[in-house]
């Protein structure tokens, strides 16, 4: 009964690793000449790139501003849609909305936002005297940009496991504060908030692949630019597999990737995990 899963999970997800990695010794095949043996000279071309440790530096901001942005913001959000409120059901629904857009729709939601002179944000800002900007043409502001929209796509999903959560709470727990007169915040940071670390590793864990992940995106609004002060290291990675054609370059960059991506899980899994539980 395992074996169809089984076989898929090795097609599509085992085999590829492996081969990436093995891959990543080659030259790029070209043509009816196929790839030799190069040992690490395609790692150490990356280590030598200027465009990579670029990407890595975009990317190590825009997961240090993404990751505690939107979590902050979603448990924010799951607090106040679990309270008893008016138009509960409607804030529940717009906050997920964002979730199920796809993100090359909200690319373009967010491009007619940023456009200069005619954008909703220029609008905005001209109607406060504000001088007009090109929002995703400057290189100070193009990765911010970026970063603001992933916040806004990733928050509502991160939301959804933070009201599951806050709604399995034992009811009694807020009673008994409440009878010993205890403030909303001290309620919130001694009781809610302990017992939310489990749901805030795993949105932890996801927000971190995400980071590292994301780039559908950047086809829309940027496309790494200007001057890749917007370019992340999965778009990075694509412009060298295909658009470029180094397929060697690349299983090189995904091999690394990969890896970091795998040391991070495994250090929140292992060693994070021990502290998120509720003594």
């Amino acid at each position: 009964m395992l074996l169809p899963a089984l076989a898929l999970l090795v097609a599509f997800t085992h085999w590829p690793a492996v081969s990436t990695f093995v891959d990543s010794f080659y030259s790029t095949p070209k043509g009816a000449r196929p790839g030799v043996w190069v040992g690490l000279e395609n790692y150490q071309v990356m280590a030598a790139d200027p465009v990579f440790w670029k990407a890595v530096r975009n990317n190590l901001i825009f997961a240090g501003a993404t990751i505690p942005a939107s979590i902050g913001l979603a448990l924010v959000m799951a607090l106040w849609v679990n309270e008893r409120i008016a138009g509960r059901a409607f804030l529940r629904m717009a906050y997920f909305t964002p979730t199920v857009l796809p993100m090359i729709a909200v690319a373009n939601i967010w491009l007619f936002f940023y456009t200069p002179q005619y954008g909703l944000l220029e609008q905005i800002t001209g109607a406060l005297g504000l001088p007009s900007h090109n929002w995703l043409g400057s290189p100070s502001t193009a990765l911010g940009a970026v970063t603001l929209v992933a916040v806004w796509k990733e928050a509502g999903f991160f939301m959804i496991f933070y009201l599951a959560a806050l709604q399995t709470l034992n009811p009694s727990l807020r009673e008994a504060a409440a009878i010993e007169g205890a403030s909303r915040w001290y309620f919130f940071s001694r009781v809610q908030w302990p017992l939310l670390m489990p749901t805030t590793l795993f949105v932890l864990v996801n927000a971190c692949i995400n980071a590292f992940r994301m780039v559908d995106h950047l086809f829309v609004l940027t496309r790494g630019g200007p001057d890749n002060a917007s370019i992340l290291l999965l778009y990075h990675l694509y412009e060298v597999g295909f658009s470029f054609w180094d397929t060697a370059y690349a299983s090189a960059i995904t091999v690394v990737l990969v890896g970091v991506l795998a040391g991070i899980a495994l250090f929140q899994f292992f060693v994070l995990d021990k502290r998120v539980h509720y003594k």
